[in-house]
């Protein structure tokens, strides 16, 4: 198997909600866009995010009416603490504050208006490993 692109697909009530969210603090772009459906890219992201209409006729009928909870985006970041400067200063409520934990990681989260959570990350290797 070879494996030639990535995306997460996400049902939501408001497509253009979550998709504007993204372009607009996360730098991504829309890369196709229907009635239901945005596809939305970054060079640097290693993967689409889709965004689904809620109710879509297109999902199986035991999908439909699934919403992306309990789904976290999580986006691997060089400069953790400007990015939620930045977030802060264009208003975006953040959800979960900077985080460490023992292992290294440190995040911070945030909410998109569909309740999409999108969680910043990086890591520090503990004791110098």
């Amino acid at each position: 198997m070879k494996i030639s692109s990535s995306a997460v697909s996400l049902n939501v009530d408001d497509v253009a909600a979550s998709s504007t969210f993204l372009t607009t603090h996360f730098g991504f772009r829309e890369a196709m866009a229907a009635d239901g459906f945005a596809s939305l890219s970054r060079d640097d992201a290693g993967m689409n995010v889709i965004y689904l209409r809620r109710g879509l006729a297109t999902l199986p009928e035991d999908q439909r009416d699934d919403h992306a909870g309990g789904v976290i985006l999580a986006f691997v970041v060089d400069d953790l603490e400007g990015e939620l400067a930045r977030l802060q200063a264009e208003g975006v409520p953040i959800t979960m504050p900077l985080t460490v934990e023992e292992w290294g990681e440190r995040a911070f989260q945030v909410r998109d208006p569909n309740g999409v959570i999108v969680q910043l990350v990086d890591w520090n290797a503990v004791d110098g490993r």
